[in-house]
């Protein structure tokens, strides 16, 4: 690919703030990280569904939806976790640009993924949310099965067990899920965000 090649045109289109005026709200990506079964996707869901219910209009980016479009073609090494996250930033961006409040709910078991994601949305737009539970209690919970295949030695590089994670160190705001029931933990959320997202 020769970039001499490529003209894009972006200063030719409307722009984000045109786009949040029609729709009067503010756009800001909110990253969801955490382990497998957290609760990150529960919440996901239940804040699409309060803002919209608010008049705010979002878009969730989940991680196995992506895995199972986007990035089907993609496996679970360093690198292509990397792909995945890249990709999935780059259709954030390009929401966010269009005025849309974007929930990102994926695994992001490094800090290095996450500042990356930061660097292509832009820090004064990203929001890190840390869904926070344990191993052992998502191990318990195990909603899709994946720990029970880790366990079976089917599933290889799984956070949290052969693979780590890095806990944020200060992240915008932390839900922590094995303290709080779902009802609890969305309405902490939902609080927080729609006093960023009113235009």
């Amino acid at each position: 690919m020769n970039p001499e090649n490529i003209h894009p045109i972006n200063d030719r289109m409307l722009q984000r703030c045109d786009k949040e005026g029609m729709l009067g709200q503010k756009a800001y990506v909110f990253w969801f990280c955490g382990l497998s079964g957290s609760g990150k996707s529960t919440l996901a869901v239940n804040l699409e569904r309060d803002l919209h219910n608010a008049g705010i209009h979002s878009v969730v980016l989940d991680g196995d939806n992506l895995r199972s479009s986007l990035c089907q073609d993609l496996a679970f090494s360093e690198e292509d976790r990397a792909e995945n996250l890249r990709r999935a930033s780059e259709v954030a961006k390009i929401l966010l640009s269009n005025g849309l409040v974007v929930i990102g709910s994926f695994i992001s078991p490094k800090k290095e993924f996450r500042d990356f994601t930061r660097s292509i949305v832009g820090a004064e737009s990203f929001r890190e949310v840390y869904v926070k539970a344990p191993f052992k209690t998502c191990q318990q919970r195990d909603v899709k099965g994946l720990y029970a295949k880790v366990q079976s030695g089917e599933i290889k590089n799984f956070t949290g067990s052969s693979s780590s994670f890095e806990e944020p160190i200060n992240p915008w705001i932390t839900i922590e899920t094995e303290s709080e029931s779902p009802e609890e933990s969305s309405k902490k959320l939902f609080e927080r965000i729609i006093k960023e997202v009113r235009n």
